[in-house]
C-alpha cells in the first residue's frame, strides 16, 4: 500500500513537471503579446488613389483580427524622395515588421536593405517583386509581373478586334506602371502608344480627349488604375466613343464595375489589393509571436473581371474590399 502510494505520487509529480515544462515552452514560443507587435506600412500610393484605400482597409481589418498595432504612411502625391524619408523614419522607429513598395529600385531599394540589415523583417507588396533577393526582404505579396499583366490586357483587346491602342500611365517613373505599359505595347505588337498623365481627373480627361482627337485610329485604351480609369471613361463617353474604343483598366471601383455591368468597358484586372494590406499584418504578427513566416511569394492576381462578372463583386467594391 505504501509503495503503491509512492507510485501514485511519482506519477503525479511527473504530470505536474510535464505540465510546467509545456507551459514554459508555450511561453517561450510566444515571444511577446500580439498587442506589443508594431507593423509599419510605407507605400508610394497617393492619398487620393482608391486602390490604396482598399489596401488600408485590409490592413485595418487584419489589425482587428490579430490584435497588433499598425501604422500606414505614404506621400500625398507621387514622390519617391518623400517616400524615402518616410522609410528612414519608419526604420529608425524599429518596428517588428515593415511592409513596403519598391516603385524605384535605386531610390527605395537601399532603404529596404538598410531595414533588413538592421534585422527588421520586410515584406514587399504590389511593386518590387524583382528586388526581394537584392534587398534581403522576406518575400513579396502582389500581382506578380506588371509587364505580363499589360501583355495579357493587350491580348484581351486583340481578341476583341483592337488594332491600335494607348496605355494611360498616371505615374511615369513607377517601375510597375512603366512595365505594365511596356508589356501592353509589346502585346499589341508595337501598335500602341504610352500617354503620360497625372492623377488630377480634369487633367486626365483633357489629355485623353486630346489624344483620341489626334489619333482617330485608336481602338483600345488601357488605364493603370482608377485614378486614370474613371476620367478616361468620361473622356470616351464625352467623345461618344463607347464601343468604338474598347476600354480596360487595372483594379476595381464601384464606378468601374457599374461601367462593366453596362458594357461600357471590356474588362478590369483585379489585383485583390485588400489582401496586400491584410496578409502582411497576419504574417508579421505570427512571425513576432511564433517565428513562422511563408517561404515563397504570394500572388494575388491578375484576374480579369468582365461585364458578365461585374455584378457579383459590385457590393464588395462599395465596401472597399474589391
Amino acid at each position: 500500500m505504501f509503495f503503491k502510494s509512492l507510485k501514485v505520487l511519482g506519477c503525479t509529480a511527473v504530470v505536474a513537471t510535464t505540465t510546467l515544462m509545456a507551459a514554459s515552452q508555450s511561453a517561450t514560443a510566444e515571444m511577446k503579446k500580439a498587442s506589443d507587435v508594431r507593423i509599419v506600412f510605407v507605400t508610394h500610393g497617393e492619398a487620393s488613389d482608391v486602390y490604396w484605400s482598399a489596401v488600408k482597409n485590409g490592413m485595418l481589418a487584419a489589425q482587428k483580427v490579430m490584435g497588433s498595432q499598425v501604422e500606414y504612411f505614404s506621400p500625398d502625391v507621387w514622390d519617391v524622395v518623400k517616400m524615402g524619408k518616410l522609410m528612414d523614419t519608419a526604420i529608425a522607429s524599429k518596428p517588428d515588421g515593415l511592409v513596403v513598395t519598391v516603385p524605384d529600385a535605386q531610390a527605395i531599394g537601399s532603404k529596404v536593405k538598410k531595414a533588413t540589415d538592421a534585422g527588421i523583417p520586410v515584406i514587399i507588396i504590389d511593386t518590387g517583386e524583382d528586388q526581394v533577393k537584392a534587398v534581403g526582404a522576406n518575400f513579396y505579396i502582389g500581382p506578380g509581373s506588371y509587364k505580363e499583366s499589360g501583355r495579357q490586357a493587350a491580348e484581351h483587346f486583340m481578341k476583341e478586334g483592337v488594332t491600335q491602342g494607348v496605355c494611360i500611365n498616371h505615374e511615369v517613373g513607377n517601375a510597375g506602371n512603366d512595365e505594365a505599359c511596356a508589356g501592353f505595347v509589346e502585346g499589341m505588337g508595337g501598335k500602341a502608344d504610352v500617354l503620360a498623365v497625372t492623377v488630377d481627373p480634369t487633367e486626365v480627361q483633357t489629355r485623353v480627349e486630346g489624344y483620341l482627337a489626334s489619333h482617330p485610329d485608336t481602338t483600345g485604351a488601357f488605364a493603370l488604375g482608377p485614378s486614370s480609369a474613371v476620367p478616361t471613361l468620361s473622356a470616351i463617353k464625352h467623345r461618344r466613343l463607347v464601343g468604338k474604343v474598347k476600354f480596360g483598366t487595372f483594379n476595381l471601383t464601384p464606378e468601374i464595375l457599374e461601367a462593366l455591368d453596362k458594357k461600357e468597358m471590356s474588362f478590369a484586372i483585379d489585383f485583390q489589393q485588400y489582401l496586400l494590406g491584410y496578409l502582411p499584418v497576419v504574417f508579421l504578427t505570427m512571425n513576432s509571436l511564433y517565428g513562422t513566416m511563408p517561404t515563397a511569394n504570394v500572388y494575388t492576381g491578375p484576374s480579369f473581371v468582365t461585364p458578365k462578372d461585374a455584378g457579383l463583386v459590385l457590393e464588395l467594391s462599395k465596401m472597399g474590399i474589391r
